[in-house]
């Protein structure tokens, strides 16, 4: 894992600071994801929606994407897993605009629903991922 991830043990949540605006750390996951031929499941605009609803919130955005043929293994062998995916990634802006890339450690899910080691590859790739739009 880079050096500047940081997992909050116990949690497995993994989170990795960006060295670009939101702005550009968004567009560069959602490239991310379609070079990899990856389907983009859904974007939730967490802020957006704050602010349509009278509230204000840094800028937070999730990005939902997977692939049924890896996906669908996984679910097979262990349906609870369905509870997770497809996988997310959150981009995040804290309040002195330090830009935060998270998402569940394949490790966590692995142990969480008792994937099997063989399978664990087909979502390991989100660290990959993680790690090529924040530097």
């Amino acid at each position: 894992m880079e050096p500047n991830a940081v997992e909050q043990r116990g949690k497995g949540v993994v989170q990795l600071s960006s060295n670009h605006s939101f702005e550009d750390t968004f567009k560069r996951l959602e490239s991310g994801v379609s070079s990899r031929g990856l389907t983009v499941f859904a974007r939730i605009d967490f802020s957006g929606d704050a602010e349509r609803a009278g509230l204000k919130m840094k800028p937070t955005r999730m990005l939902i994407f997977g692939s049924p043929k890896a996906g669908t293994p996984l679910m097979i062998a262990t349906p609870t897993l369905a509870i997770d995916l497809p996988l997310k990634i959150l981009v995040s802006e804290d309040e002195k605009g330090k830009v935060r890339v998270s998402f569940n450690s394949p490790d966590y899910l692995k142990e969480r629903h008792n994937i099997p080691s063989q399978l664990l590859p087909n979502i390991a790739g989100i660290v990959s991922i993680a790690q090529s739009i924040v530097s």
